[in-house]
């Protein structure tokens, strides 16, 4: 398995169109998005300024991209090539290929979230304690596991040829909704009170109590949870299935 995450990697690396939308793009949009704030505005219901605000946003953006685009379509696509056919010849179980596959994806993940925090810090001047900077990385990385899996779930969903629209769709989707390009403040109250319900809303939501110093919401752990367990299992049974068609 650690040979497939080393490929994993290797291909994703030389992918410079997958490593622009994933560690650049973010980064982008977040001084598109920030550029013209200052750094005493806040946005109403949160304490934060709208730099600070947007930072975890766009963080939580990137990751969403390297694990959700770049999983999906790959293992679709390796489907229809037969690559996943072969490696289902060798000694790699199941679990391995789906593991290698969510680890390879968080670890591309990770430079995406920093570098939006480098420019953050370095442009918009944003301060932080040294633990909240540990504990924003850990916690984005670690919820993009959830986004992860929901990208092996696509994969094995559709075909080659459909794998990229539903994936668009649930990308914009999330993020939208889910407020990573504006506060859900902004919305009709109708869609705030559908906005809490997504995985992407309660995924930005750790990161904004860890800035603001304060224990994360029982509801936005749970949200997670649920959804992690939901978009795994879906991915083992679509996983499952694959192979008995194989």
């Amino acid at each position: 398995m650690n040979s497939l995450i080393k490929l994993e990697l290797a291909r994703a690396l030389r992918n410079r169109k997958f490593l622009f939308f994933s560690v650049i793009y973010p980064s982008a949009l977040f001084l598109l998005i920030a550029g013209n704030a200052d750094g005493k505005t806040k946005i109403d219901g949160t304490g934060l300024t709208v730099p600070t605000y947007m930072m975890v946003s766009m963080a939580s953006f990137g990751a969403l991209t390297a694990v959700l685009m770049g999983n999906s379509e790959r293992i679709a696509k390796e489907r229809e090539s037969g690559w996943v056919r072969q490696l289902r010849l060798t000694t790699l179980p199941g679990r391995g290929y789906v593991l290698a596959k969510t680890a390879s994806a968080a670890v591309v993940s990770l430079p995406s979230i920093v570098i939006v925090f480098v420019v953050a810090a370095a442009v918009k001047d944003v301060r932080l304690d040294a633990w909240q900077w540990l504990a924003l990385t850990g916690a984005i990385w670690a919820g993009s596991l959830v986004f992860a899996a929901l990208g092996v779930a696509i994969g094995y969903l559709a075909s080659g040829d459909a794998v990229r629209p539903i994936t668009m769709i649930t990308y914009f989707g999330l993020s939208m909704l889910g407020g990573l390009w504006m506060p859900t403040t902004t919305f009709p109250q109708w869609l705030q009170d559908i906005a809490k319900w997504l995985p992407t809303h309660a995924y930005a939501a750790l990161g904004r109590s860890i800035e603001q110093s304060r224990t994360p919401h029982a509801q936005d752990i749970a949200v997670l949870a649920v959804f992690f367990v939901l978009f795994a299992g879906g991915a083992a049974w679509l996983y499952r299935k694959d192979t008995l068609k194989a």
